[in-house]
């Protein structure tokens, strides 16, 4: 029985741990979630809604002057509209909160894991770099590979990454309001995909 809960609690533990890539010792720096933030902007036929979504841990992991890996917790009970107040407001974060949308009840942490990321500058030596990064994007437990740009600027003890990137909702199973599943929905589609804005800091 000792065994066995040993080997439940290190499996769990495992999911939140960062796997340093092989060949290359890195280092780790744990997400400031306080500074760093996400913001969203989706649009429908009839309008646009932006908001913002809080990160609540991750780690970023560097090899000196490279970002080499990397994962971010995401709450998504934490969901905000930043366009609309009172009671507008309320209605459209309860229905992003719903099972229509996130299901955030049910799963309440997005993940968001780096797979790779490859410098496209010449400024590696320098800590700044544009990337293109491969990660692992899971919302209601589902798990989609995306591929995006970044700026990432590394110092001695601190990363500063910058992505903004467009995610197809409906991969993830959220389809209220989608044209590709409801053709008579006319003028009020919402689009099939959602912009994100993110900037990430991580330390010591």
């Amino acid at each position: 029985m000792k065994k066995s809960i040993l080997t439940l609690a290190l499996a769990a533990l495992g999911l939140f741990a960062v796997a340093t890539p092989p060949g290359k010792k890195g280092e780790s720096l744990k997400v400031n979630a306080k500074e760093s933030t996400a913001k969203w902007h989706a649009k429908k036929v009839t309008g646009e809604h932006f908001g913002t979504v809080q990160l609540s841990t991750g780690e970023i992991l560097v090899d000196g002057n490279n970002l080499t890996g990397g994962f971010v917790n995401i709450n998504m009970s934490s969901i905000d509209v930043t366009d609309l107040t009172g009671e507008w407001k309320d209605k459209l974060v309860g229905h992003l909160n719903s099972d229509d949308f996130f299901s955030t009840a049910k799963h309440n942490t997005a993940v968001l894991k780096i797979k790779k990321a490859t410098p496209t500058g010449a400024k590696a030596s320098e800590g700044k770099n544009n990337y293109t990064v491969v990660a692992d994007l899971t919302v209601k437990g589902i798990t989609k590979e995306i591929t995006f740009p970044a700026m990432v600027v590394i110092t001695k003890g601190k990363v500063i990454a910058n992505a903004d990137f467009n995610i197809d909702r409906t991969l993830f199973d959220i389809k209220y309001g989608s044209k590709s599943f409801f053709a008579e929905i006319g003028d009020k589609a919402i689009d099939n995909e959602f912009n994100v804005k993110v900037r990430i800091i991580a330390q010591n």
